[in-house]
Formats: C-alpha cells, structure tokens, sequence
C-alpha cells in the first residue's frame, strides 16, 4: 500500500505528524482485536498503548517494521495479547465490575448481555491461538481474508479453514446441541 509505505518512512525519520496519523488511523482497529482477546476495557486499553509505545521504541532503536506497519502493528499487538494472558494465568486475580447499571436497559437484559459476553469470551479462550487471531481480525477487525492472509502469512485457503472451524467451535461451545447434527 502506497500510503502506509511513505507513512512508514516517514514514522522512520520520527516525523511527529506521521507518529499522529498512524495512532490516528491504527488505534481504533488495534484496539477492537485486542478488545476480542481482552475482557476488561481498561487492560484493553493499556494493551493498546503498549503497542505503539512498542512502535516507538522500534523506531527510536532502528528496529522499525520495514514493509508491512499494519502487519507489524497487529502482531505486537498478538504478542502483547499473548504475554498478558500468560502473565494472568500465572497470577490469576478476581476481576470486580464498578460499573453501574444501563439507564437503557433493565437489570434482567444486562445481567443476560454480560452472561453472553462472558460465555463469548471464554469459549474464544477455548480455541487455539491461530484461531483466536483470525477471529479477532475478521470480526474484531472486520479484516477481509486476504488481509487477515498477509498478515498472519497463511494462505487465503488457511484462513477460511480457520475461520470455519473456529465459529463451529464456537458454536459447539456456546449453542447446545449445535454439534449433534
């Protein structure tokens, strides 16, 4: 892509306005994939961060990306997602929600939501690591094949047999009786 190369050589040259497009332009996406492999919003949060903080010590060190930032930015992004759930495995702590109840909806619909939620976000945890990527990408993202292809450096092929067998998974996990067909 034309754009992210000339914003790349730029980023390289510690150019501040193209360190501002690229937080500008890859946040929110980073954010959305970290947010399908994260519960909490504020860990999501501070794992974003820790993405570009990683950008700009690569360029401060000469270590930047040198074709591919988007590729670069969403595979710190599964490192980073990766150490953490590593780091909490070993040091499981009680999560406590301080939020208050929806003006929108009643108790009932928020308790049933984050039930969803939890359950979604477990059985995401029950799939392997290719898995849980290519579901973060293509519905986190909303990252077409091919991309999600070039960025995992799998084949298009790859990705959908991935992509398959990770939502019937899921299904399995989530819908009872979703496999006994």
């Amino acid at each position: 892509m034309q754009d992210e190369s000339e914003l790349l050589r730029r980023a390289r040259a510690l150019d501040t306005d193209a360190l501002g497009r690229i937080h500008d332009i890859y946040y929110a996406p980073i954010y959305r994939y970290i947010s399908f492999r994260v519960a909490d919003r504020e860990t999501t949060e501070d794992l974003t961060a820790d993405v570009f903080e990683r950008l700009l010590q690569a360029l401060h060190g000469r270590k930047a990306p040198q074709s591919s930032l988007r590729g670069w930015l969403f595979g710190v992004a599964a490192n980073i997602v990766s150490d953490h759930h590593r780091r909490r495995y070993r040091a499981p702590q009680i999560e406590l929600d301080e939020q208050l109840a929806s003006r929108d909806a009643g108790p009932e619909t928020t308790v049933e939501d984050r039930l969803a939620n939890d359950d979604l976000r477990r059985a995401v945890a029950e799939l392997t690591d290719e898995q849980q990527h290519v579901i973060a990408l293509r519905f986190g993202h909303e990252m077409p094949i091919q991309e999600v292809a070039r960025t995992l450096g799998k084949s298009e092929g790859a990705i959908k047999q991935l992509q398959a067998r990770a939502v019937a998974a899921l299904a399995r996990m989530i819908v009872p009786g979703a496999g006994e067909r």
